[in-house]
């Protein structure tokens, strides 16, 4: 069945990915976004398929780093209904069987597409926008230092959409959890696990001899965590496992260090290794480097950085707070530990340091064991959903 689907998306996230699939797929999909159409098609996407906003996405990129360099207001209540308010005057002028948007910029398209007979779904690439902003607030008391999360704009704006969509689609359990504690029924939630391009981050036989071999030799463990440096990601409790057991590890963190952080970081610097933002052409490498991969995360909807840890090899510690009960074998390839729970991560990083034996076979055991995920198998789950409800919709 050949769909004809619409994809709106205020940047880029996971939404170039999904499109170029589908296409690859053989349906007739539109892509609209605020990226110039030349460097979109870099991502598989043909031209033709694109219709494009450029002065919003020019202006964004403005805007917001202005409001992080001297603090000027973001604005998002302009963008976000501007770039929703462009999209729906299209797509209220064209037919889809499908209209796919990420939140945020769905409220004046969902509006305007209300009398028309065609699937309104949302994506949500967190968890529920209370949660999020509840676990963001208890972490900025905890920091003592303002955290950036929702505003009480967004968190409105976000409420009514869930409401005006047909479904909402989240990235993992967790996420879906959120939302039926928020009163969202079960039934208007799919969960859409993410890919990845798992062939970049997957390594020859010899890192995996290598990484075991280090582990069995008694030198200190490599430990590494890739993504932001931020309050949301569990920046505290990160630096205190390197502060608990720098002596015995070794930290590195690639990524940004975002500007609520730095000064955190800085006092830190003694126990990890900051090494900034990487390609991921050149991610493979560090990941090439460690030996157990944590993330500490108060709040994510998937991780994509635990799919390529996985795909590394790696064991892995993460938080219930993402993906990781998910796709992570409980004892057999990682754990999943409490938020703001640094102790509950020492614990078992001791024990790996204690069980160097039985780490070198959970390394082959990920290794050998783990199941790819990629884009393709992402398009074709979303392919199911959205057939599926399209079935129950003409029912």
């Amino acid at each position: 069945m050949k769909l004809k689907i619409a994809i709106v998306v205020h940047g880029r996230f996971h939404a170039f990915d999904l499109t170029r699939e589908l296409i690859n797929q053989g349906h007739d999909v539109t892509l609209f976004t605020n990226y110039p159409k030349k460097i979109v098609e870099k991502f598989g996407i043909p031209q033709k398929s694109v219709k494009t906003f450029l002065l919003h996405g020019f202006l964004t990129r403005i805007i917001y780093k202005l409001h992080g360099v001297v603090g000027t207001p973001n604005f998002e209540a302009f963008l976000h209904s501007a770039f929703s308010q462009w999209a729906a005057r299209i797509l209220n002028k064209s037919e889809y069987d499908i209209v796919h948007v990420f939140s945020g910029v769905a409220e004046e398209i969902f509006q305007a597409l209300s009398a028309k007979d065609v699937l309104k779904t949302l994506v949500r690439g967190s968890a529920h926008i209370l949660t999020q902003s509840q676990l963001l607030s208890e972490e900025e008391q905890r920091a003592g230092v303002s955290v950036d999360r929702p505003s009480n704009w967004m968190i409105a704006r976000e409420k009514r959409e869930y409401q005006l969509t047909d479904i909402v689609l989240v990235l993992s359990t967790f996420a879906k959890e959120s939302f039926i504690h928020q009163n969202i029924s079960p039934d208007k939630l799919k969960i859409l696990p993410l890919g990845a391009q798992l062939e970049k981050f997957r390594p020859v036989e010899q890192v995996i001899e290598e990484r075991c071999q280090r582990i069995l030799w008694q030198k200190p463990l490599n430990v590494l965590m890739v993504g932001t440096f931020s309050y949301r990601k569990g920046a505290i409790d990160f630096l205190k496992i390197a502060e608990l057991v720098s002596t015995s590890f070794q930290f590195k963190f690639v990524g940004t260090v975002t500007i609520e952080a730095r000064d955190l970081a800085k006092k830190n610097i003694e126990n990890i290794e900051f090494i900034p933002k990487q390609s991921q052409f050149k991610l493979s490498r560090f990941y090439a480097w460690a030996d157990i991969f944590i993330f500490t995360t108060i709040e994510d909807g998937y991780a994509m950085v635990l799919a390529q840890a996985q795909a590394a090899g790696l064991p892995i510690l993460t938080t219930t707070n993402c993906s990781g009960s998910d796709i992570i074998i409980e004892g057999k390839t990682g754990w999943v530990l409490p938020i703001r729970s640094p102790e509950s991560f020492v614990e078992r990083l001791k024990w790996c340091d204690e069980h160097r034996q039985e780490l070198g076979q959970m390394v082959q055991r990920v290794y050998q064991e783990f199941q790819p995920r990629d884009w393709a198998d992402v398009a074709a789950d979303f392919v199911s959903i959205h057939t599926d409800l399209l079935k129950q919709k003409l029912g």
